[in-house]
């Protein structure tokens, strides 16, 4: 069950005035070993994806089971759905389940290893779009993004595309910094995202995002 959207929905945001080169070079300074807690995406695996990487140790992933998300938002969770609120949930699941090209797949919850945050998999219909076109899209969908910076990576084979960015709450009126990357594969596009309670718990996270990055492969 998807428990929030990426922007707000891990919780209160925390003030920084960070800015992109300083997320990339926290993200450096965390590419450190991180023991790994097995591989998902594989047939048979916590969430079967497009592409397998692995995950951290302590880590626990859980597809997302996007009809059943939709329908318990639309009957509030009690089953008391009318047809007055139908549109209104409609809303609701859609902006939780969906940004921009991509829906979301699995969730990655950081909380058993001790931390506040999740590395959120998204994926696409197949076709002809590139990473970078999507990854640009995913970003834009979430309002409130600023300070994009975009580079490339490689990993098993794979050429995608990272981008590293500020996300700030207008509810709150604070920033904090979030990672995603994206490739395409004949299945469609995959995004993985890693937001996080807040700049400090998506520090500490990033070396469990580096880890699934440095592991990606085609399913």
């Amino acid at each position: 069950m998807l428990t929030g959207c990426s922007g707000a929905g891990e919780g209160s945001d925390t003030k920084t005035s960070a800015s992109a080169s300083a997320s990339a070079d926290a993200a450096s300074d965390s590419d450190t070993a991180m023991k790994s807690g097995g591989t998902i995406g594989a047939a048979g695996s916590a969430c079967e994806l497009p592409v397998t990487f692995d995950i951290a140790e302590d880590w626990e992933a859980e597809a997302v089971d996007r009809k059943a998300a939709g329908e318990k938002v639309a009957d509030g969770g009690d089953g008391s759905a009318d047809s007055e609120k139908d549109e209104l949930a409609q809303e609701i699941a859609d902006a939780l389940l969906y940004q921009g090209p991509v829906a979301a797949a699995c969730e990655v919850d950081a909380k058993p290893a001790g931390n506040i945050g999740f590395l959120r998999v998204w994926t696409g219909k197949p076709g002809d779009t590139d990473a970078r076109t999507v990854l640009e899209a995913f970003v834009a969908a979430e309002n409130g993004t600023s300070k994009e910076k975009y580079s490339t990576f490689k990993a098993g084979g794979l050429t995608g595309v990272e981008v590293k960015y500020l996300y700030t709450s207008k509810l709150l009126e604070e920033t904090k910094e979030e990672s995603a990357i994206a490739v395409a594969t004949k299945k469609g596009p995959v995004v993985i995202h890693l937001g996080g309670l807040d700049t400090d718990e998506h520090r500490a996270m990033l070396p469990a995002y580096e880890l699934a990055k440095r592991t990606l492969r085609i399913a």
